[in-house]
Order: C-alpha cells, then sequence, then structure tokens
C-alpha cells in the first residue's frame, strides 16, 4: 500500500476552500494588538491568547531587541550543553519566586513543556490520569511516557476518584489537568482535586497556559482557589507573556530531575534570546500593572453576561474565553464567515477537535479591547444569532455599553 494515499485522499479541506469556508491559516500583514491585517481588511481580533494585550508593548519589544544585541538571535544548542544564559536563569527564579515555588525550568515551547515532564516523570510502573478534556500536549506527554493512561470525565471529581480507585497502590499516580480549559473556558476545580490526589496519594499537574495572567491575580489557578500545593505548574509564554516557550514550576529536586531527563528539553535549542527576554519583560509588567488582569476579567463578564442573555449557548465559561456554542461544523463554518466579513476575527472550532454536537466560535478577549470594539463585536454576534437561528430563548437583545468601571 502506498504511504501518500491517506494525503491523496484527504480532501475535506479543499472542499471547504473552495465553498469560500475555510477559516484557518489567515495570514496577517500586520497586528496592532486587538486588530489584524490580512491585506484586504482590518479585523477586531477577538480570538487571541494575548490576554494581556502585551505583544505589542514598548517595554516588551525593547527587551527583545535588547537581547538580540546582547546575545544575537539565537543559542544555536540545547539548554544541556552550550544553550543556556543567564538571560534563562533570571527568568526561571523570577518565575518560581512569583509563583512561590522552589524552582523552575524553562523550555522552547508549551508544547515541549508538556510532553517532556509528564514523559520524563512516568514510567511503566505508573500511571497518567487525565481530564478527558485535557490539551492535546498532555495527552501527548502522556502517550510518550511509559505510564498507563487512564481518562475522567470532564471536570468531575466523582469520577476522577472511581478512576483512581482501580489503579493499584503501590503504583505511581499523576492526574493531570488544565486550569483553564481553551476551548470551554471552565476552570478546573484545583483544590478538589488536591484533597483527592492526597488521599490516594497521588501527584497533580496543572497545564495553566490559559491561566497565567488571567487568574489569581495572574499567578494561576493555585492563587484563584487560595492554595499552594500543587506538584507542579506548567505554563507557556505564547499568550499572557507574549512570546514562545514554555515552564513547569515545584520542588526544587523534581525540576533537577526533569533537567537531566526531559527529551524534548534536552535534545532541542534553548530558548531564543529575544523569546526569553520578552516573556522576563511581560512577567514584570504583570506585577507593576494588575489592572490588565482586572480589565480583560472585567471584559469577559461582560461578553459572557450578554450573549446568555441574547440566547447563545455559552457553556460554563468564567474566564476571558468565551464560547458560542453552535453543535454543527456547517452552521459553525457560515457565522465564522459572517463575522469575518464583518470584520471580527473569532476562531471556529470544529469536530474532532472538539466532541461532536459541541462545534463552537472560541472568542477571546484582550485587556487593551475598548469598550466600543466590545460593543461592535456584541452588536454582530447578535446579528449573526438572528440570521442563523443560535438564539435559544427568541429574545431579542438590544446591546448596551456596560459600566466597566
Amino acid at each position: 500500500m502506498d504511504l501518500f494515499e491517506k494525503c491523496y485522499n484527504y480532501t475535506i479541506a479543499k472542499e471547504v476552500m473552495s465553498a469560500g469556508f475555510y477559516p484557518y491559516f489567515k495570514p496577517m500583514r500586520g497586528n496592532e494588538n486587538n486588530m489584524m491585517d490580512d491585506g484586504g481588511q482590518k479585523l477586531i481580533m477577538f480570538g487571541s491568547n494575548n490576554y494581556l494585550g502585551l505583544t505589542s508593548h514598548p517595554k516588551v519589544m525593547e527587551a527583545a531587541m535588547n537581547a538580540i544585541k546582547q546575545y544575537g538571535t539565537s543559542c544555536t544548542g540545547s539548554r544541556f550543553l552550550n544553550g543556556t544564559m543567564h538571560l534563562h536563569e533570571e527568568l526561571e527564579h523570577a518565575l518560581a519566586q512569583w509563583l512561590g515555588k522552589e524552582s523552575a525550568l524553562v523550555f522552547s515551547t508549551g508544547m515541549q513543556t508538556n510532553l517532556g515532564v509528564i514523559s520524563a516523570l512516568c514510567d511503566r510502573n505508573d500511571y497518567v490520569i487525565i481530564d478527558k478534556h485535557a490539551h492535546a500536549s498532555l495527552i501527548d506527554g502522556a502517550r510518550l511516557s511509559w505510564g498507563k493512561i487512564k481518562r475522567f470525565r470532564h471536570n468531575d471529581t466523582e469520577d476522577l476518584k472511581k478512576v483512581l480507585e482501580t489503579i493499584p497502590a503501590e503504583s505511581g499516580k499523576l492526574i493531570v489537568v488544565d486550569g483553564v480549559y481553551s476551548m470551554e473556558g471552565d476552570i478546573a476545580p484545583v483544590s478538589e482535586i488536591m484533597a483527592i490526589a492526597a488521599s490516594y496519594e497521588a501527584k497533580v499537574l496543572v497545564d495553566d497556559a490559559h491561566a497565567t495572567g488571567v487568574l489569581g491575580n495572574g499567578r494561576g489557578t493555585e492563587a484563584y482557589f487560595g492554595i499552594n500545593n500543587v506538584d507542579l505548574i506548567t505554563s507557556t509564554f505564547s499568550k499572557s507573556f507574549a512570546s514562545l516557550g514554555g515552564f513547569v514550576a515545584g520542588k526544587e529536586e523534581i525540576i533537577h530531575y526533569i533537567k537531566h531527563i526531559a527529551r524534548s528539553m534536552i535534545f532541542s535549542a534553548s530558548l531564543a534570546p529575544p523569546n526569553a527576554a520578552s516573556a522576563l519583560a511581560a512577567l514584570k509588567i504583570m506585577q507593576q500593572e494588575p489592572e490588565r488582569i482586572k480589565r480583560v476579567n472585567e471584559i469577559g463578564r461582560r461578553v459572557k453576561a450578554e450573549l446568555t442573555a441574547m440566547g447563545f449557548e455559552t457553556g460554563h465559561s468564567q474566564t476571558p474565553i468565551v464560547p458560542i456554542i453552535i453543535g454543527d461544523n456547517i452552521i459553525t463554518m457560515k457565522a465564522w464567515k459572517f463575522l469575518y466579513e464583518n470584520g471580527i476575527f473569532v476562531n471556529a472550532v470544529l469536530a474532532p477537535a472538539v466532541p461532536e454536537g459541541m462545534q463552537l466560535l472560541r472568542t477571546s478577549y484582550m485587556a487593551t479591547h475598548t469598550d466600543e470594539q466590545v460593543t461592535r463585536a456584541l452588536e454582530l454576534f447578535h446579528e449573526m444569532g438572528k440570521q442563523f437561528g443560535l438564539l435559544k430563548n427568541g429574545l431579542e437583545h438590544r446591546v448596551k455599553v456596560a459600566d466597566m468601571k
């Protein structure tokens, strides 16, 4: 059989392109923080993970440029051999201190962080117990490990207990969850999970990619729940940190072990100097300008409340990620196109990226969005909802500028 036959038979994306509804790989000619330029029009960006609006902050850009001047554009080697800079260690120290952990370790991407951490820790005698809605990087990290994989229903702590009951007491156990789920915007019940983990002698890894910079005054889900006992926190620099890369934080002995075992770090070039410098600058801004964190959450609450009042299904979001759940691939793509043609960029998320019946438009917000931009989006969402029959309660809704104070 021809290995490439599956490629030749893959036609669905081209069919969608031909129909004019393809919502992916849209090239940008420019990025103006809360706006994007596709070469033909400027759109309000409501599909970015730039939650604090720091990608074009003068201090972040200046830090990146200064790092290039001092270190060049790349270390051209792995951290393990010739690729460690003082800048990496400064960033790791700042992250550990900020999160209240003993140590932190920086990776070249968030994906590599989760791949490396989980696969380094779990061997044949261990189990990875993972939420069914967990991010692909967590699932793939579990697959790359030698550990046995068990899944539990999304955010269902009773089901987690049932799964843990099936695992031999003598086995190592790592519970893996997202702090904030990237499609739904809901929050894992981390404090409950920690209590359950203690009862079963399990350890817990929380991926705070969408929580750092957003929850707990920016410190993530631990601070949100007022606890400080999560064993390992992973996160990424590609969202609130306005950069690229990732990190893990925890006890010094655990981080030391991961540092010498994680293949995705040992066999990858180290985080580029401008990325490390811009992440460090973004962290300082988070600490110095907490009003950004407050602002992005205010916008998220406003949008969630108004979309729900219109009659949209918005799930259980508690964050600046607010899904518009549609439940059909074709209608989702048509709704996306309507918004795109009217100057609003959101993300179309189709099955199997989400379960069948949960196809959605993922909307996400930035601290730098203006009240007027949010109002314009809500007006278009309402018009879209009427056009495609998505307003479940059938009520007309007049969008008003909410009091953002």
